[in-house]
């Protein structure tokens, strides 16, 4: 691969052949650290193309789900193993269609590294429980089973992350798979298609469709073959999918926007916390659902707070992903770059204080200069409302029970995080914060593999992600009685 080209051989990969999409728009992807560099370009999928992938994984279902669960988690296994061999391949790929710094791509393929490693250890576990029956002679027990063809939607901040911890358990539980990734990021979906391809995932088992959403994606959603869908992104989207699902009754998973605030309190550790804050709102360029959009401070510390995060803010260095030195990296496209520069301009009409940033990079790129806002209060949008990009808002309360009232005041619910070393404190934060990702000390960012991921209110809909819980998504719930009596009277009381 070049400095400035990826290797994506077409937008669909369906029943385990490459081909291109026969939709009528073209794709073109760009460098977002240098807009001029055309990365590559193909012509997009369309509903055609995602009819096509539908059949070719119904097609693959029954010897799929017939396989032992513990043979299709060997494949995630040999996937990890060859994904670990590729991981630069993943790494730049990652930064040079997105954008973000490498070091930050390099721990995203390991985490999805991980995941594969997680899910396919499930493939043995996956299984039910024996439970003692109210009558005589019976044998009770619950199986899950897969659920057959499930799509999979997923967006450009994370693009080997999420597609990872969807297609894993989907297909370790006996599922069949068309992903739908990001129009911006699909080289990323690419590889890791590839490298199942390569750890031997039969054709027909995972299938790529990369096309516009309201085309390709609501076919994949409306197709009656497709019996779930999961999908991440924004809460515009996901709610009109989960509007389009509904009449056929299929589970629906979403994770969608986040507007998450670190609390600091009195007796908080100060720079730990100017530490942890300026990683979870410019690491990733701001762009990561869980990033810290807000810091709650307490009045009598936030002046000290806010000299600390403005010295780490300054101390950035903004440069091309690729660039082992840079610390901030572009805005994925023009889009998202206007949209930053519009909430900081909307922020100052509100009367928030700009102290630091606050304007685009000169020279090229979408770079935003990592922006600080005090004197913000609860009403301001840009107290409220997510940005997705590096821009930081910091209000002020008296007390905990004021800081827990304005981080909870917004319609999101996704991650939250305590600064204090009073216990008291920290137990009721965590029984009062509406988050679904409650961090004490640390970053709002960051999940595991072995843990469930989501959030709450706005943020979610449906199961949560990775863990156990994630791959109970993808199956279905048997219960058996076997009567063993030889009577053929009735097994159950009701």
């Amino acid at each position: 691969m070049s400095q400035s080209t990826l290797d994506l051989r077409s937008s669909t990969y369906i029943g385990g052949s490459w081909r291109d999409g026969r939709g009528d728009r073209r794709i073109r992807l760009v460098n977002p650290a240098a807009p001029d560099e055309v990365l590559a370009e193909l012509g997009a999928a369309s509903a055609v193309d995602a009819e096509d992938a539908v059949a070719a994984a119904k097609e693959a279902l029954p010897a799929w789900r017939g396989t032992p669960a513990p043979e299709r988690g060997r494949v995630l296994r040999r996937a990890a193993e060859i994904a670990e061999r590729r991981l630069e391949e993943i790494a730049r790929t990652m930064t040079l269609e997105e954008g973000k710094i490498i070091r930050e791509s390099r721990g995203e393929a390991r985490k999805g590294i991980s995941l594969l490693e997680y899910y396919a250890g499930e493939g043995f576990r996956l299984g039910g429980q024996t439970l003692p029956s109210e009558v005589r002679d019976v044998h009770a027990y619950t199986v899950r089973e897969p659920l057959g063809v499930v799509g999979l939607i997923t967006p450009w901040n994370f693009p080997w992350a999420i597609p990872v911890w969807k297609v894993a358990p989907a297909i370790v539980a006996g599922n069949t798979v068309v992903l739908k990734p990001a129009s911006l990021t699909p080289a990323t979906a690419a590889l890791l298609v590839d490298i199942l391809e390569e750890a031997g995932c039969p054709p027909g088992v995972v299938n790529l469709v990369v096309g516009p959403g309201g085309e390709v994606g609501n076919a994949i959603v409306d197709h009656p073959d497709v019996k779930a869908i999961s999908f991440t992104g924004s809460n515009g989207v996901g709610m009109g999918i989960h509007t389009r699902a509904a009449p056929r009754g299929i589970p629906v998973t979403l994770e969608m926007g986040g507007k998450n605030a670190v609390i600091v309190m009195e007796d908080g550790d100060l720079d730990a916390a100017a530490t942890a804050i300026a990683s979870g709102a410019f690491g990733a360029t701001g762009q990561r659902c869980t990033a810290t959009s807000r810091v709650v401070a307490h009045e009598d510390v936030a002046d000290e707070l806010l000299e600390r995060l403005v010295a780490k803010a300054e101390g950035l260095r903004i440069g091309p992903g690729l660039d082992e030195a840079s610390d901030l990296a572009p805005a994925v496209d023009e889009g998202q770059f206007a949209t930053d520069l519009e909430y900081i301009d909307i922020a100052r009409s509100e009367g928030a204080t700009l102290v630091t940033g606050g304007s685009a990079v000169e020279g090229g790129g979408y770079f935003v200069k990592p922006t600080i806002f005090r004197d913000v209060r609860p009403d301001m949008r840009i107290f409220r409302e997510e940005v997705f990009g590096p821009v930081l808002s910091v209000a002020r309360c008296r007390d905990l029970d004021e800081g827990i009232a304005m981080a909870n005041g917004v319609e999101y619910g996704l991650a939250a995080s305590l600064f204090s070393r009073d216990v008291n404190r920290i137990m009721r934060y965590v029984r009062d914060i509406e988050a679904g990702m409650v961090h004490v000390n640390e970053p709002t960012i960051g999940g595991e593999a072995g843990l469930p991921f989501g959030g709450s209110k706005a943020t979610g809909v449906g199961p949560r992600e990775m863990g156990q819980e994630g791959i109970h998504f993808f199956t279905e719930l048997k219960t058996v009685f076997v009567n063993y009596a030889g009577t053929g009277q009735q097994a159950s009381i009701r």
